[in-house]
């Protein structure tokens, strides 16, 4: 009979020893987990289904905590660029990885647009350990790699209701109006300048004591994910709930609830996460395609690093645009979900499917340890 409780036991105490390991070489630790992944998978292993709940909450804490970390007063300012650079950078990815599906697997330009769109775009819930790790997150350029994974989401979510409309199933309605509401509340709670009644009340309710406030925090972010929920949005919707509990809450007891939404987060749910993205690998697909694997992951760092070197030297300078375009080609978000979608309703074949999903593994590995490198070697 599977035991869960010793299952855990056995990745907590991995990840605890490869991570320190990890950490001489300034790799974030929790990385670890998915590398104990990867060798689970590869020796045979299969994740209990117990797993999965525990890696999706795992990966909403990591973008809540984004949303945590968003300064609205400081996007603002630099909110022009960040508009400009997301869809520069996006535009630039997709239309290379358009072109590179169409000529290496001859399928229609709309699918091939809709295929390359949904991997150009970034998984911002891999960089914020390697931000918080450097101490980035509060940066010009953490704040821009952050700003350009909210945009980002907005793509994300275009790009999975085309899916949706492509197949030809699902209900619109219901997806437009969560999504809707969502940006609704982020936008009554964290933007506007004025104290609202609410926010006084919340204000006031917050000063007793940290239990109710906690309760408080975690109410909010299953209500946005609950929301998101009806429209397969909950990535954006665990984002959101971050960024306006951030107005919400008194700056005095903003840190002791971060803190605690922290220890949680990394101390328990983010190694998960990572382990379940790391036992998801097969290997298969790498040794299928080789060649279509390299020309695709080629064509998709060539969109990110050029779009962002084109759009982000002038505010970074090489360095930091370099920096800005590796950070960005982190994925494993809702495009696997999108790619998932179209290959189930048999729009895409295995051959397309196999080769985006060995590329998504390539940079899910990769880029951490890439850009924590460049961070370590450039000392941002």
């Amino acid at each position: 009979m599977f035991n869960l409780f010793l299952f855990l036991s056995l990745v907590f105490a991995s990840t605890l020893v490869l991570g320190r390991v990890f950490e001489r070489f300034r790799v974030p630790w929790v990385f670890a987990s998915l590398i104990v992944g990867l060798l689970f998978s590869v020796f045979g292993g299969n994740v209990p289904e117990q797993m999965k709940l525990l890696a999706d909450l795992g990966m909403f804490f990591l973008l809540f905590i984004i949303g945590f970390e968003i300064d609205l007063r400081e996007m603002r300012k630099k909110g022009p660029f960040i508009f400009r650079a997301s869809f520069f950078i996006v535009a630039v990815s997709t239309l290379l990885g358009a072109a590179t599906i169409y000529w290496l697997f001859g399928y229609d330009p709309v699918l091939s647009f809709l295929v390359a769109l949904s991997f150009a775009t970034v998984g911002e819930a891999i960089l914020v350990p390697i931000l918080d790790e450097f101490r980035l997150m509060r940066t010009k350029l953490g704040q821009a790699l952050i700003g350009i994974g909210v945009i980002d989401d907005i793509v994300e979510i275009a790009s999975l209701m085309l899916a949706v409309v492509l197949i030809g199933s699902g209900d619109i309605v219901a997806a437009v109006l969560s999504v809707s509401v969502l940006f609704f509340l982020t936008l009554l709670f964290a933007v506007f300048e004025e104290p609202l009644r609410l926010r006084r009340y919340v204000r006031k309710f917050a000063v007793p004591g940290i239990e109710s406030l906690f309760l408080f925090v975690v109410f909010i972010f299953f209500l946005f994910l609950g929301i998101g929920n009806f429209s397969d949005s909950s990535s954006l919707a665990a984002l959101l709930a971050g960024v306006a509990l951030r107005a919400l809450i008194p700056e005095k007891r903003l840190r002791i609830v971060e803190s605690e939404v922290r220890t949680m987060c990394y101390g328990f749910f983010a190694p998960l996460f990572f382990f379940w993205v790391g036992s998801t690998i097969d290997f298969g697909y790498i040794v299928s395609y080789p060649l279509a694997v390299a020309l695709v992951v080629a064509a998709s760092a060539a969109g990110k690093l050029l779009g962002s070197y084109i759009i982000g030297r002038s505010e970074f300078g090489t360095r930091g645009s370099l920096m800005l375009g590796t950070g960005l080609c982190a994925r494993f978000s809702i495009s696997i979900v999108i790619i998932k979608i179209l290959f189930d309703a048999g729009l895409i074949h295995r051959d397309l499917y196999s080769v985006i999903v060995a590329s998504t593994v390539i940079f899910t590995i990769s880029i951490p340890l890439i850009f924590s490198r460049m961070v370590a070697k450039w000392k941002v």
